[in-house]
């Protein structure tokens, strides 16, 4: 369990928390405070979950109060057992303890199918036979009403008897609907008799194929909040237009009524955060998975080496509010590097390496090198340093440019925890690519030696020849090249050729064969990196960027 999500709240208030501190006073709800989290097991849950899960686990937390974990699982066509156990993994991962309270919506579909004969019975609902697509065209528009049905009149005997064959799978998909009698006539076109239920003969993952009706979410989640004594229903605000009718269903029930409260849903840019649009990604293999790092999605996130403590910090920043917006990408990320930067160990890598021999130098020996500055308990390891080792390509310039600290040919630099190096020679193939640089190193000026007061403007890391293996390192970026792809009507057209860059062969520190997932570490100069769960093997080790060190995205 996260320690971050136990430790005393030291949370800004905000709207929620006001309305239920004054229902404590009030001891409206006889001082408890339950929450609950309600996902839809229709797909893999994203980082907007994420906010809403934090939200409703830290109020029932902060209350002394106890949150629920439950499904909506009222349509059995797009619902599978792979989307439960994924949103459980998530749920559990974030640190919100549910204290296994694992609920379902099936589990009340019996209580859900008397309380709709309940309503019947007082000529409050009744069966219809217009199709889905009639139903949409007599609702009417902002400025005239709805059209009754023609068979919203039928005798209550009429209704039961026609409900109970509806149920027993006497009639074919989309032939009949139970609709709620409320007013075809409202400003609110929730109100305009809303389907409560809709024959369709599929089977369910947990209830297999008992029924051949089920509820819609908005007749279901309110009996849900109900039966399980909730008393603060936390939602996003496009359910602001829904809360007249969850209210109408309860009170025409006569049952116990949470208050369903609103707040805005957490969107973030250079992503898309519709189920919908994550799935066609999926499908169409945009990506290679929901769990894909380039994804949004909670597991997206933990695969990249995302920690929770990260995600908690970022959602307590943007707070929580009442009008929708769009926050920026760059705010997850410092939020991630400012978590690692404390606890990932520094290790040496390099991505795209140029070969280096120090001709001068032969033998071997150990460089002491700091684990992680920001965390002195952290200690230090040893480095092998040998004549032959690997910097990076970029870390060499033929012709340098004004401003250039790094290596060229005449030029010195010093080697991260090592000796000053001068480049004496270019080796090149027969394509005049630099395939070899040929080095000087000035014996007194090893980092920490305090026998050498000489100084270069460069430092630059590296790694030896002889300790170190190969990695196939996954650079990522935004999914999106503009800010907002949820705007554009053709949106796949703007997906980032370049969200993902494979470099296979960098080299690595020996060490890492060991490293398991989810082990983070900061490559020393090129940002924070873990064990890609996905790909990495015995054979082969593939490591994920998490984030860079620093924000090098620039709007287009």
């Amino acid at each position: 369990m996260n320690e971050i999500l136990n430790k005393p709240s030291e949370k800004k208030s905000n709207f929620i928390r006001e309305i239920i501190d004054e229902d404590l006073r009030t001891n409206k709800w006889n001082g408890r405070v339950h929450t609950r989290f309600p996902p839809e097991p229709n797909g893999y849950l994203h980082i907007g979950h994420a906010k809403s899960i934090l939200l409703n686990y830290g109020l029932a937390k902060d209350y002394n109060g106890k949150f629920n974990l439950r499904f909506d699982d009222t349509n059995p066509e797009k619902e599978e057992q792979e989307y439960v156990d994924s949103i459980v993994e998530d749920v559990k991962w974030l640190g919100a303890d549910f204290e296994n309270r694992i609920l379902f919506a099936s589990d009340y579909f019996d209580e859900m199918y008397l309380f709709a004969i309940a309503l019947i019975k007082k000529e409050k609902a009744y069966v219809c036979d217009l199709t889905a697509e009639q139903i949409r065209e007599t609702r009417g528009t902002l400025t005239e009403p709805g059209i009754e049905s023609p068979f919203r009149n039928r005798s209550v005997e009429e209704n039961l008897s026609l409900f109970e064959q509806m149920k027993n799978g006497e009639f074919p998909d989309g032939t009949k609907t139970l609709r709620a009698k409320i007013d075809m006539a409202s400003p609110n076109f929730n109100l305009r008799d809303p389907i409560m239920y809709r024959i369709l003969h599929a089977h369910h993952h947990r209830q297999g194929d008992k029924w051949k009706i089920y509820p819609t979410y908005d007749w279901a989640h309110g009996i849900e909040d109900s039966i399980e004594k909730i008393t603060h229903s936390i939602c996003t605000l496009e359910f602001e237009n829904h809360r007249p009718l969850y209210d109408w269903y309860l009170e025409q029930l006569e049952v116990y009524h949470p208050q369903q409260i609103e707040f805005a849903r957490l969107n973030l840019n250079y992503t898309v955060m519709s189920k919908r649009r994550l799935l066609k990604l999926v499908q169409e293999k945009f990506v290679d998975g929901w769990d894909d790092p380039r994804m949004p999605t909670i597991s997206g996130f933990r695969r990249r080496g995302y920690t929770p403590e990260s995600i908690i910090n970022f959602t307590d920043t943007i707070g929580v509010a009442k009008r929708d917006a769009l926050s920026d990408f760059s705010l997850l990320e410092f939020a991630i590097r400012d978590d690692l930067n404390k606890k990932a160990l520094r290790v040496m890598s390099v991505l795209k390496p140029l070969k280096v021999v120090i001709t001068n130098y032969d033998g071997e020996e150990d460089i002491e090198a700091i684990n992680n500055p920001e965390d002195i308990t952290a200690g230090t390891r040893k480095l092998k340093f040998s004549k032959e080792i690997f910097i990076e390509q970029s870390d060499f310039m033929e012709v340098p440019v004004k401003g250039y600290h790094r290596l060229f040919l005449g030029g010195e630099v010093r080697l991260r925890y090592a000796y000053i190096i001068k480049c004496d020679e270019i080796v090149k193939d027969e394509n005049d690519n630099i395939i070899e640089l040929r080095c000087t190193y000035e014996q007194d000026t090893k980092s920490g030696s305090g026998t050498s007061t000489k100084k270069v403007k460069g430092v630059i890391h590296w790694i030896s020849a002889n300790n170190c293996v190969d990695a196939e390192v996954r650079l990522y970026d935004r999914l999106f090249t503009v800010e907002n792809p949820n705007a554009e009507e053709n949106w796949l057209d703007f997906i980032n050729p370049n969200s993902l860059e494979i470099i296979e062969n960098a080299k690595i520190e020996a060490g890492l064969l060991s490293a398991k997932f989810p082990t983070n570490f900061q490559f020393e100069r090129m940002g924070y990196f873990c064990i890609d769960s996905k790909y990495s093997s015995a054979k082969k080790i593939v490591f994920n960027r998490t984030v860079s060190l620093k924000d090098s995205w620039t709007k287009k």
